[in-house]
């Protein structure tokens, strides 16, 4: 059997021979396209609203197309002056975009009201352009030391003013028994308990994590304890199966779904129709903020609520009642200590006796003496209040 050497079979392909400095367009198609399908969809969501932003602001402040180049530094310093409110000597707040550029935004659809964005918003808008230029193979002019300094300037300068990052209310304890006392108006009811519990008691559950399991995902363990299990994440892309389990009340709320909607296959959470009819599709993750928000107003309960509500709230929680934050992490999959320490901490010390030294210390020492249960609120002065009972 004749074996051809390397030039013999080179001779054979009919094909140019690629240049190893550059990648071929068909691999840098199928690159982009191994990006977009690792990516989670949220995640591609906001990409493609924060390319859109750029588009049209380059258009319309530099009559440049978005793609042509790489752009330089100074683009995105102009950027945040543009878009980054900072006081001034008066005490005013001004930005540099000009108010017929601003209105322009506003008319194409990229931007919902006139005025400064939000600190937050500006960069993730300064991150969304450093990936675009990643992804062409381009110096980000994101990683300007230039811009760097700006950044943390005008964050600090916003503080001082008291300017500060809101988050969403944590759902504790306290208002989770709220929401779930809401839940009493039949199929509807027994879907958003179960999805709020599972959520929750789950291990702080992100929206897109809740949507995307499937019936096939959970598994009956015990008489009082279900498994769930996620494979892809945001944290965890290794597509690995995990289990996590549901011991008590959401246990059992998790078995009266499956009482009431029972199918062999399908989303784990889905639609529901007029009459409680359950339909076949999926929830969306938007549909699991709505949920929450919706329930918090049916208790009367006053807080910026969201679906990370129920996350933080868990952290939070946990810490509250004490609980390792090594246990704690092993239920939420959070990879940085740093990013769940300032829950966990603010639930630990509503507790602390550090924090209550005015209070007499017999009060302190009696085992009990009930807790006086506080909401917990991160990273803002905000607390649930319940709204005064209606008259029948």
């Amino acid at each position: 059997m004749n074996v051809l050497n390397i030039t013999d079979q080179l001779a054979l392909i009919d094909e140019t021979p690629l240049d190893p400095y550059f990648l071929a367009l068909n691999a840098q198609e199928a690159a982009a396209a191994f990006i977009v399908a690792g990516t989670a969809a949220n995640t591609v969501r906001s990409y493609r609203s924060g390319l859109a932003y750029w588009s049209a602001w380059l258009q319309l402040r530099y009559g440049q197309a978005l793609g042509d180049a790489a752009l330089p530094s100074t683009v995105a310093v102009q950027f945040v002056v543009d878009h980054l409110a900072r006081p001034t000597a008066d005490g005013e707040w001004v930005h540099l975009l000009p108010p017929i550029i601003d209105a322009a935004l506003i008319t194409a659809k990229v931007k919902a009201k006139p005025g400064a964005l939000a600190y937050n918003t500006v960069s993730h808008r300064l991150a969304v352009l450093g990936k675009w230029h990643r992804l062409n193979n381009w110096d980000s002019p994101t990683e300007a030391p230039a811009l760097k300094t700006l950044l943390r300037e005008a964050r600090k300068a916003q503080s001082r003013q008291g300017v500060s990052v809101r988050k969403k209310t944590a759902i504790v304890l306290e208002p989770l028994q709220a929401l779930l006392a809401t839940c009493t108006d039949g199929a509807r009811g027994v879907r958003d308990r179960a999805l709020l519990l599972l959520a929750w008691s789950g291990g702080g559950r992100r929206r897109s994590e809740v949507v995307g399991l499937q019936v096939g995902d959970v598994r009956r363990l015990d008489a009082g304890t279900w498994l769930y299990a996620l494979g892809t994440t945001k944290t965890d892309t290794s597509g690995m199966r995990r289990e996590k389990p549901l011991r008590g009340p959401a246990a059992q709320a998790l078995s009266a779904w499956l009482d009431v909607a029972p199918a062999e296959s399908g989303p784990l959470f889905r639609r529901m129709y007029k009459g409680g009819k359950v339909g076949t599709a999926g929830l969306s993750p938007d549909q699991v903020a709505r949920i929450v928000q919706r329930r918090a107003q049916m208790a009367g309960l006053v807080g910026d609520w969201a679906a990370h509500s129920l996350r933080s709230g868990f952290v939070t929680e946990a810490g509250r009642q004490g609980v390792p934050l090594g246990e704690v992490m092993a239920m939420t999959e959070h990879r940085s200590v740093t990013t769940v320490m300032g829950y966990f901490q603010t639930g630990a010390l509503l507790d602390s006796r550090a924090s209550q030294l005015l209070e007499p210390a017999a009060q302190l020492s009696d085992p009990s003496n009930d807790r006086v249960a506080q909401p917990a609120v991160h990273d803002t002065a905000e607390n649930f209040t319940t709204a005064p009972a209606r008259d029948a």
